[in-house]
């Protein structure tokens, strides 16, 4: 699943496109995709109730915490207040946003498309239709307003409403392998696989550790470099190991080419050559160097 940097890429170039513009109308090829994956069974309705809700509503920009990522929109363009709705685009495992002109050749997976005003089409394409799109209220969450679907998601670390003082004194009172802390988007969001494994490796903090019974010091380090991992990814376009995971003009990430031991188990470690160990924590696939990342000795 795409995590933070690379949905944020994708924000990027949404918002670039779509701020300011209005919605002139909206065709939903398969109602699957404004369910979620656990709810494909959509009311008829739904698709009409959709097009309706969309249907002349002016995109102020397009938001993101975490994963989640939304166009935040007024129903009608030229009014001053703020926000009443969002359209949540939650990309899945395989979704992709898009930006065409009328007339090219349509994607044989695109599941729903936005026109816009400005000439251009928004299409949503997904393989394997695990992202969804659809109409939420925006509600205050976390110093912020988010689709009401999204309020339960923490802040992330590269939003002003995060708070890295709070995190860590949560993130110290869990008693899980800080590998599951990590991953769980209730304490810090946008973090996933591909980024815990990279922040524990540099900071030298075993996955199986846990948070209570770790220095202060190290789960500070371990944020700080999820933070700076992340950013180095966001720079580069995130990380992209097949063709399911591309910008608004179907370009790639190049963060793979940097990875120090995600996907690289059986190969040696570039800071002191021990194998890389590959392991499962939590049920997800989990790569770190036993000699860099020690497993702690609890008294």
């Amino acid at each position: 699943m795409p995590e933070l940097p690379e949905v944020e890429s994708v924000r990027r170039g949404v918002d670039e496109w779509t701020a300011g513009t209005t919605i002139t109308g909206a065709e939903v090829a398969d109602p699957r995709i404004l369910g979620t994956t656990s709810q494909r069974r959509i009311d008829p309705s739904a698709v009409s109730g959709f097009v309706s809700a969309v249907t002349g509503a002016h995109i102020l920009r397009t938001e993101r915490r975490g994963k989640f990522m939304w166009l935040s929109l007024r129903e009608q363009a030229g009014l001053s207040a703020g926000p009443e709705l969002g359209i949540l685009l939650h990309l899945g495992m395989s979704g992709q946003l898009r930006i065409h002109s009328p007339g090219e050749e349509v994607h044989r997976h695109t599941r729903a498309v936005l026109n816009l005003d400005s000439g251009r089409e928004l299409r949503f394409v997904d393989q394997r239709i695990f992202g969804h799109i659809g109409v939420q209220p925006l509600v205050h969450g976390y110093g912020r307003l988010v689709p009401a679907s999204a309020v339960h998601i923490a802040a992330d670390p590269l939003e002003s409403a995060f708070d890295p003082e709070m995190v860590v004194g949560e993130l110290a009172r869990k008693r899980t392998a800080i590998k599951s802390a990590l991953l769980d988007q209730t304490l810090i969001s946008g973090i996933g696989n591909i980024y815990a494994d990279e922040a524990l490796y540099r900071a030298g903090v075993h996955p199986l550790a846990v948070p209570v019974r770790t220095r202060k010091s190290r789960l500070v380090a371990v944020l700080e470099s999820a933070t700076k991992v992340m950013s180095d990814a966001l720079a580069v376009g995130g990380t992209s190991f097949d063709a399911l995971y591309v910008n608004v003009n179907g370009e790639s990430g190049y963060f793979d080419r940097a990875l120090l031991v995600y996907g690289r188990g059986g190969q040696e470690c570039v800071r002191c050559g021990t194998e890389i160990a590959k392991t499962t924590v939590g049920g997800r696939g989990t790569h770190y160097c036993p000699n860099c990342q020690r497993f702690p000795r609890y008294r």
